[in-house]
């Protein structure tokens, strides 16, 4: 999608600092992290959200997850690590694009979700 900023951030349009790449997905530090570990995991093709995730798209979505698990190895998340998505504006998604947050490196509160 030509105005998306991840999209542009996927085609390096956009600079970000990168952790992880493979040919379906991207991931690179949050730029206003929330934990001390903050990393976004996305497709390189656009999807608006879970919404548009179905049998013809979902192997981006499978990669996503792929990604984190190995993310969180290369992190050091042995201790554990939340994995949130926000999807639709009532969900809290702000960049219209799937995207799915790594959060952790420290003991996260129960109450943060």
């Amino acid at each position: 999608m030509e105005n998306c900023l991840f999209c542009k951030i996927a085609s390096g349009i956009i600079p970000s600092n990168k952790v992880y790449e493979n040919e379906y997905v991207l991931a690179f530090h949050d730029i206003a992290p929330q934990a001390p570990v903050h990393i976004l995991v996305i497709p390189k093709v656009h999807l608006d959200s879970m919404n548009d995730v179905n049998s013809e798209t979902s192997v981006y979505a499978v990669k996503c997850l792929e990604a984190i698990a190995e993310i969180a190895k290369m992190q050091n998340l042995e201790n554990g690590y939340r994995v949130i998505n926000n999807c639709g504006e009532d969900g809290g998604q702000t960049v219209k694009h799937l995207h799915f947050h790594i959060l952790g490196g420290k003991k996260l509160s129960e109450q943060m979700v």
